[in-house]
């Protein structure tokens, strides 16, 4: 176990969906107790998904239900982690959302809560969390992006630039930290299999999965084991302002 007795804080670690839930599942496997975020997921699902981290792993796993774009359901988050283990080792940002609508046809409304949910969570979080990092000399910042905030994606003006912010934030933080013993990177993955693709259509997935090098979608079993590896030492110890791209060939830089 390559994490054993870390405490990793997971945002956006809603039970039921891929992406989400396949992280706390990867870094629980590794031995590294567990305090997640969730919002909008019943509350008897996430607590049956925490008995059985607990109970396949052997790590304990601590909830907290909240909007991670307030200010105070992030400082609760972190107050959380840090009374109940001591620290927090590594923050995974996770939260995020994408509703797909052309510009034109955008509120300032949807706008403002896209950026919101997968922006400024990112700062809250971090906020609160990097002073623990920093007093520890030790930590790791894993912020989950996405392959349109480095090539834009029509109907993702909103989302493309949040993660785009994401990237620049991350590389900024990077800068600031190292100092102090903390790397900061994000994880941008391309085309992933989770439950929102079965909501498309089969010939848009087709059509999609033939313009990437690797013509297929990914699995949130192969993104995961990025974060895994910025996490570990020294898996990690020399990755800060990077951006790792399990993306199928779908940007190349």
């Amino acid at each position: 176990m390559r994490l054993k007795d870390r405490v990793t804080v997971i945002t956006g670690a809603s039970a039921g969906f891929g992406m989400s839930r396949g992280f706390p599942e990867g870094f629980a496997a590794e031995g590294s107790h567990l305090v997640l975020n969730y919002y909008g997921h019943p509350q008897a699902a996430m607590e049956e998904f925490r008995k059985e981290l607990e109970e396949t792993c052997g790590v304990k796993v601590v909830l907290v239900q909240g909007d991670i774009s307030r200010e105070e359901t992030a400082k609760e988050l972190v107050e959380t982690a840090v009374s109940e283990f001591g620290r927090i080792d590594i923050l995974i940002n996770c939260a995020g959302m994408s509703k797909p609508k052309l510009l034109v046809d955008m509120s300032f409304q949807e706008w403002r809560r896209l950026m919101s949910v997968n922006l400024d969570s990112v700062f809250l979080t971090c906020k609160y969390a990097v002073p623990h990092m920093i007093r520890q000399r030790f930590g790791r910042v894993i912020n989950i992006a996405s392959q349109v905030g480095q090539k834009g994606s029509v109907e993702h003006c909103h989302y493309s630039a949040a993660k785009a912010g994401m990237i620049g934030f991350t590389k900024s933080l990077a800068r600031e930290l190292g100092q102090y013993g903390i790397t900061c990177n994000c994880v941008a993955p391309g085309p992933i299999t989770t439950q929102l693709t079965g909501e498309v259509s089969r010939e848009w997935l087709d059509a999609k999965a033939k313009e990437l090098v690797i013509p297929r979608f990914g699995t949130v079993e192969e993104v995961v084991p990025s974060a895994i590896f910025l996490a570990c030492q020294p898996d990690g110890n020399l990755y800060t302002g990077q951006t790792l791209g399990p993306n199928l060939g779908d940007v190349m830089l």
